[in-house]
């Protein structure tokens, strides 16, 4: 039986759309996106009092989230029930589309144990209204090409299975995908050897400018419409570490308008630490620079 994703590798699908012409995917061009964040930026805050932490940041404008540090056995997000945590969030006129679920834990284990996880995230992302479940990370030790090839057919196994429950899968990147092994880069192999039907990509956009041979842009040509969800955040101009929206060096401006190509669907800013005072501040900070410069570039 061919599977399609050997379908695809046969026919040559999987190549750049560019090569037979972009006139020819059609990106529907979503609008009214909502300004998302990555709670992780806050996990300090999150920690001591989730519920002041998201009451403040609703302050600064941000309508969606994205959960991370779900808790598969007892269902719970940030120590609280599944369906409360939601309330939370409703009371404060927010939403949650996106969670990084902790996938890690299972990558080295069974297909069993792996999907008896998904089936816990699934109920978990059911339970908030999220529309995506996303692999977030790859511990040190699972960065290796052959780990890569092993991880496809995770991701795939893992694909199937969100979208039977009617959710959509994603796979987040880092730096590490895009380390040249001789010749072979990790993210390639994810590109070319997952389903795109079943594993759609989060693309964080600091990493790919801090460690990517390829632009944003030319990654969304070589996938378009696959990019489902941006982590939108900046790099500091000298040590090129996190920073605060507005004071790094990636240009934004020439990224967004890319927003239909890639099929984004929903984005989160986020900074993983170097804050400037403090990761409340900083969330304050690059929501205002993100409202007064490049939101209106979505329109």
């Amino acid at each position: 039986m061919l599977h399609r994703r050997d379908f695809i590798k046969q026919t040559g699908l999987a190549v750049s759309a560019a090569s037979f012409g972009l006139a020819s995917f059609n990106v529907p061009k979503a609008k009214n996106y909502k300004m998302g964040l990555q709670l992780y930026t806050i996990r300090a805050p999150m920690a001591e009092d989730p519920i002041k932490a998201l009451k403040t940041i609703a302050g600064f404008g941000y309508q969606d989230t994205e959960t991370y540090g779900y808790d598969g056995q007892s269902q719970q997000f940030y120590g609280m029930p599944a369906a409360d945590f939601k309330k939370v969030l409703e009371d404060n006129s927010l939403e949650s589309t996106s969670g990084h679920y902790d996938f890690t834990k299972y990558f080295n284990g069974s297909n069993e144990e792996l999907l008896r996880y998904t089936d816990q995230s699934i109920a978990g992302a059911h339970a908030l209204g999220q529309k995506y479940i996303t692999w977030p990370w790859l511990d040190p030790e699972s960065r290796s090409i052959e780990k890569f090839k092993s991880l496809v057919d995770k991701l795939n196994i893992i694909g199937e299975r969100v979208n039977k429950a009617g959710l959509g899968f994603a796979y987040h990147n880092h730096d590490f995908e895009f380390i040249d092994h001789n010749g072979e880069i990790g993210y390639d192999i994810i590109l070319q050897n997952t389903d795109p039907e079943l594993v759609k990509l989060q693309i964080d956009l600091y990493w790919i400018a801090h460690s990517s041979p390829y632009t944003a842009h030319e990654l969304f040509l070589k996938s378009p419409g696959r990019f489902v969800m941006w982590h939108i955040k900046d790099m500091d101009k000298i040590s090129r570490d996190y920073t605060e929206m507005g004071n790094g060096s990636i240009d934004y401006t020439k990224i967004i308008p890319d927003a239909s190509l890639s099929g984004m669907e929903y984005y989160y800013i986020e900074q993983g630490g170097n804050f400037a005072q403090n990761p409340i501040q900083s969330v304050k900070e690059s929501a205002e620079y993100f409202k007064k410069n490049l939101i209106h570039l979505f329109a």
